[in-house]
């Protein structure tokens, strides 16, 4: 893989896990300080949240990325500091109207959202927790483009940093705020749990002063590339902006992909529920299926997310200067990347659903069922995120924004009959059949214009999955010789115990297996060589 791709996706990697995982760890107790129905009315509040924030962003902040990795492989600095300039007071202006339109538009929100009255959660709690999240769009759109601009720069440790930095200061926020409202003054949920939302605002304010630090600390770098420029091009303001909204129309489709099928469930699902008589545990389950398990999934996808945020700007260059053999190479070589890491993941997770569950939350029939249906479509987040990002990479981004509408449309089609027929698990298998179209289209549209064939990537995806059905087979046995002794829903620590044993047996068979076919190497390059067998024996002949 190339060199640079692979350190900035590293980069990225560290800090987009560093900062899932803190987004993860804070559930547990805010789940315990709020109960099922918290975590429902916080998720009635995110999900809006996030859709006016991809409307306050409008995909600048990839699209800004983009756009500078192009006219930076040009040469054209003074062309990629304007835009980033302009950039900046444009996404000052759409986050505060955003804000306000969100904030004036809660109490109209709620009620739908709600799908009835027969809930634990009020309209007056809906809209105030709407409300109080609102206020993040005042400032997350402004450091997400200053994101955008260091990654066009090939640059992903600010973003990275940023990343953690944002999140430590949401989540001690969220976590001190809440334990306040409850436990100290003997507050009302809904109040707790609007404090928590209002966290988004306070994290972002961290995020954005550690971007300018490091904007203040490289500003001689990057005026030192501005004097060593080629001549400005003739681009005007209004042709820049041209071709800049080319590319963000999609990027705010494909970055709304997954709040897209939250928002359908959001629309749906309590009404669906409620019709066929579960309206007594709806808001638990939606609270699962969109808030709780999602934190527990979507750690894996955290790695297909870093590679598409430097996939964009990598793969833009390549496709700029010509070079269309680096460009298969890096595709190919991204899809067996993501493979390998996401799909033992998603496997570990099925197969401990029910103690990784008991571990994180609280032995739960129902939550381990809801994460095992929901482990695998991680693997569909993966690919959607990567195959969405190389089309907007080559310049098709029209193609990835059909893909997005192709696959929204089965989600809104088959939610609500799968859900009659399937109860909850009926959005989960709408979210995947909706996924899985997306991404067969995004592969044909990749194959077709990239010339890029899959044949071995096809080889080695059955390669690992042989690998992973063998881990599986070993879980299974370290789970059925637990059983003798303890079991999952005895209590945290024994299910602590059982996954921990587990994810360890696991990782060695997995890690075991591709070592020795030699995998480990051919995929991540000549800096493993060294666990090359072959390698090893040629070196001391």
């Amino acid at each position: 893989m190339d060199s640079k791709l692979l350190r900035g996706t590293f980069i990225l990697t560290i800090g987009t896990y560093i900062s899932r995982i803190l987004g993860m760890i804070y559930v547990f107790p805010f789940v315990a300080l709020v109960g099922e129905d918290g975590t429902a009315l916080f998720s009635y509040g995110y999900a809006q949240y996030t859709i006016f924030l991809g409307i306050a962003t409008m995909g600048f902040p990839m699209a800004v990325s983009k756009f500078v990795a192009k006219y930076n492989e040009l040469g054209d600095y003074h062309t990629s500091r304007r835009l980033f300039k302009s950039g900046l007071l444009v996404m000052s202006v759409t986050g505060f109207i955003a804000f306000i339109l969100l904030f004036l538009l809660a109490p109209y929100i709620a009620p739908v959202v709600l799908g009835g009255d027969k809930h634990a959660n009020t309209v007056e709690d809906v809209t105030m927790v709407i409300r109080m999240v609102s206020v993040a769009l005042i400032a997350v759109p402004i450091m997400s483009i200053i994101r955008g601009f260091f990654q066009g720069n090939q640059s992903m440790g600010p973003t990275a940093v940023s990343q953690v930095i944002e999140q430590l200061v949401r989540v001690i926020f969220l976590l001190s705020a809440s334990y306040i409202v409850i436990k100290v003054v003997d507050g009302q949920m809904a109040t707790a749990v609007g404090f928590a939302t209002f966290a988004a605002f306070i994290g972002a304010l961290g995020g954005l002063v550690v971007l300018l630090v490091y904007l203040k600390k490289r500003k001689p770098y990057f005026d030192e590339l501005l004097e060593n420029s080629r001549p400005q091009t003739e681009l005007r303001t209004k042709d820049m902006y041209k071709e800049l909204l080319s590319y963000a129309g999609p990027f705010v489709f494909v970055a709304l992909a997954i709040p897209l099928y939250n928002y359908v469930d959001n629309f749906t699902f309590n009404k669906a529920m409620t019709s066929i008589g579960l309206g007594d545990i709806t808001e638990n389950v939606i609270g699962m299926i969109t808030f709780s398990i999602p934190k527990l999934v979507m750690i894996p996808v955290s790695l297909a997310t870093a590679f598409g945020m430097t996939l964009i700007p990598t793969i833009t260059s390549s496709f700029t200067s010509g070079n269309y053999s680096l460009l298969r190479n890096q595709i190919d070589q991204t899809f067996q990347v993501i493979l390998f890491l996401v799909l033992p993941a998603v496997v570990g997770l099925s197969v401990l659903a029910y103690p990784t569950f008991s571990t994180f939350y609280s032995a739960n029939e129902l939550g381990g069922q809801i994460l095992r249906w929901f482990a695998p479509v991680a693997i569909l987040f993966s690919f959607y995120t990567v195959t969405a990002a190389i089309l907007q990479g080559i310049n098709k981004q029209k193609l990835a924004v059909i893909s997005l509408v192709l696959g929204l449309f089965v989600k809104i089609i088959t939610n609500t009959p799968l859900i009659y027929v399937f109860e909850g698990f009926g959005s989960i298998i709408a979210t995947a059949l909706g996924f899985a179209v997306s991404i067969a289209y995004n592969f044909w549209m990749i194959a077709k214009h990239t010339k890029y064939t899959f044949s071995l990537f096809v080889r080695r995806s059955v390669l690992m999955g042989i690998f992973a059905a063998i881990m599986a087979l070993s879980l299974i046995l370290v789970q059925w010789l637990f059983s003798f002794s303890i079991t999952y829903d005895q209590g945290k620590t024994q299910s602590t115990a059982i996954l921990l044993v587990c994810v360890v047996v696991g990782a060695i068979v997995y890690l075991y297996l591709a070592y020795k076919s030699h995998l480990l190497s051919k995929l991540l390059g000549k800096r493993f060589a060294f666990l090359s067998r072959k390698k090893r024996r040629q070196n001391n002949s």
